[in-house]
């Protein structure tokens, strides 16, 4: 955890690290629920979902763990969480899991989306709008987690489904095509308030400077081959490389990064999105 204003080699204000934390290598999600000072992060090697307390320092344990059979998690590799409705949502590939937020142990799902007609493929990231009411999900390109071979065109795609589906259901609306550009979602962040999709596309996975990186943004509203209405491209100006997380932090207006290559986190000054 580091200061708002933190740059360059700036020391962080607590670490949460050790045997009592049941953290791993591989963490590639982590959400803050400030309406119940909580953490949320997955743990994809041991299927698991943990919350820790919004305060932890050091050696701590989660507060609660969702583990099991009964879960159905696979490949749970990312989440979001909905402080409002108090549910946890994981993506896992061919299928959206969702949580109740207070479960702990070996719980099934609420809801689980899930069959051909969803279009879901190399869902790598979700993340839900509660004041709209949608779930936005996240497609890869190719079968190797966005493994692009030459000559493959790409077929990323941004779904987007009502919050309470459940089961075989079709997309409300589906964002895909080369105007669009999405070759690989990797992490979204949403601005209810302006209808707005804020994706970070690192390019093919095999690739440390991808010369396509970009983070694109939509409206909810949109369907079909529709170009971002924003686009900030990695290149020298951006000083992006290989952009991976984003979050949104409205009270300052400021768009945040987190840059694979780099191993940094950028922070942009981006009022018209607010």
């Amino acid at each position: 955890m580091f200061a708002r204003l933190a740059k360059g080699g700036d020391m962080p204000v607590r670490l949460l690290a050790g045997q009592s934390t049941k953290l791993s290598r591989t963490m590639h999600d982590i959400r803050y629920d400030a309406a119940h000072d909580e953490f949320v992060v997955t743990n994809p090697f041991a299927q698991a979902v943990l919350t820790f307390a919004g305060d932890v320092n050091g050696d701590a344990a989660p507060k609660r763990i969702i583990q099991g059979p009964k879960t159905q998690l696979s490949g749970s590799d990312r989440l979001d969480v909905d402080p409002v409705h108090n549910e946890i949502i994981v993506p896992m590939g061919d299928s959206i899991g969702v949580y109740s937020r207070e479960a702990n142990g070996d719980v099934a799902p609420l809801r689980m989306i899930k069959g051909p007609d969803t279009m879901l493929r190399q869902a790598t990231s979700a993340v839900v709008d509660p004041v709209n009411n949608l779930l936005v999900v996240g497609l890869n390109s190719g079968t190797n987690f966005g493994e692009s071979k030459e000559g493959e065109v790409p077929n990323g795609a941004i779904l987007i489904f009502n919050r309470t589906d459940n089961g075989n259901v079709k997309p409300r609306a589906v964002i895909k095509g080369p105007k669009s550009g999405i070759t690989r979602i990797n992490q979204i962040a949403l601005n209810p308030a302006r209808k707005l999709i804020v994706a970070t596309q690192p390019g093919p996975i095999q690739d440390m400077e991808p010369k396509n990186a970009y983070v694109g943004i939509w409206n909810m509203d949109d369907n079909g081959d529709v170009p971002p209405r924003w686009r900030i491209n990695a290149n020298a100006k951006s000083e992006m490389k290989k952009p991976r997380g984003v979050v949104l932090n409205p009270k300052h207006k400021e768009l945040i990064i987190a840059d694979m290559r780099l191993n940094a986190v950028l922070t942009y000054y981006f009022p018209e999105i607010f």
